[in-house]
């Protein structure tokens, strides 16, 4: 006999004798609506919130804002010490305003006159050479006159095409320090800047974790900011995450509120599982909403799946196994069931209205 036949005799068996010795509560099937839901657990966190960590190592030195407090993108929220930083950073700016390009204009000056000098040079020892060369193919004068002429304009050329290069080399290597020393100054202003820890968006900040003269490691945020907008966040189980979709009505109950009822729907829904907790996340925005809200507060959701009116049911504890129902006298009826709810089952067949059935 198959291990499924005897688990169902033995069932039956000992419903059987625990009828014929106790009396048992019993109804039957009614009309009712009846709604399907997927349980889910969740907490309350401000839109866009974000934990904010400190970029460097160091001593809190300063903390500009206060919990609660309403800031915009860009808002200094801490001070890290960086002493050390700030010397560099002046030396930078020395660094950048004794080689900026525009301040030593006076050296390509020197340069120039330099040129204007060989050049003229040049100019007066080629007419010398000039007119000594026409004397020599007439036999005029000496050799070494002629030499000597040469000599100096070649020595002339030779002086005005280094005064160009050295002019060209001293401008080339100007503007180089100069580039180079903004750009070491605006690397120090950024190392800087990694000090002054900012706010990424405008909205509140909801809590503030360390305190002046407290060490920022950058291992835990120093604070948390979020908008004044509160979304919902739901842990849903993976055997419920294929009935979940955009859109659907949620059910919300909440300890801060609890003779209240309120009501979301779903936004959004991670298509990666937690693989710890075996669990999806979804979002979820109120659409009746509490009048105050706070970041972490926890809740209970029932996440509408369907609605069945006029539906054949009967009290979720009366079924057995989802599938069967004990008649009177103890006997086992085979039903279908269809939508369940916390209370409610809906019968499909198997047994109507007249069908009296005993609590097992």
């Amino acid at each position: 006999m198959k291990f499924e036949q005897k688990l169902f005799l033995s069932l039956i068996f000992s419903l059987t004798l625990y009828s014929c010795t106790n009396k048992k509560e019993s109804t039957t099937p009614e009309t009712k609506n009846i709604t399907e839901s997927v349980y889910a657990t969740g907490f309350i966190k401000a839109k866009n919130q974000y934990e904010v960590f400190g970029q460097t190592t160091g001593v809190i030195e300063k903390i500009f804002v206060q919990e609660g407090a309403h800031v915009k993108k860009g808002t200094p929220l801490f001070q890290i010490d960086n002493k050390n930083l700030k010397i560099a950073t002046e030396n930078a700016k020395l660094v950048s305003f004794a080689t900026d390009y525009t301040r030593n204009k006076d050296k390509l000056l020197d340069a120039e006159k330099t040129i204007d000098l060989a050049k003229k040079n040049l100019t007066y020892d080629s007419l010398q050479f000039q007119r000594q060369k026409n004397l020599w193919s007439k036999n005029i004068g000496s050799k070494l006159q002629y030499e000597q002429k040469e000599l100096n304009y070649q020595r002339s050329k030779a002086e005005y095409i280094k005064a160009k290069t050295n002019y060209n080399d001293l401008k080339r290597q100007l503007k180089l320090a100069s580039g180079q020393s903004k750009n070491n100054l605006e690397i120090a202003q950024l190392k800087e800047d990694d000090f002054v820890v900012k706010s990424e968006i405008n909205g509140l900040v909801y809590q503030i974790n360390k305190e002046e003269g407290e060490i920022n490691s950058g291992e835990k945020p120093v604070a948390i900011i979020g908008t004044e907008d509160f979304i919902i966040e739901l842990s849903i189980d993976e055997k419920d995450i294929v009935k979940i979709k955009k859109g659907q009505q949620i059910i919300i109950r909440m300890d801060s509120y609890k003779s209240q009822v309120f009501e979301a729907k779903i936004i959004s829904i991670e298509p990666m599982m937690n693989i710890r907790t075996r669990s999806f996340q979804a979002e979820a925005i109120f659409t009746n909403k509490p009048t105050k809200l706070f970041p972490n507060l926890s809740l209970e959701a029932n996440i509408i799946i369907q609605t069945k009116q006029n539906a054949l049911t009967i009290p979720r504890k009366y079924i057995i196994n989802d599938t069967y129902v004990m008649l009177e006298g103890g006997q086992l009826q085979k039903v279908e069931t269809g939508l369940m709810d916390y209370e409610l089952v809906e019968i499909i067949s198997g047994i109507d209205k007249s069908t009296k059935i005993q609590l097992p």
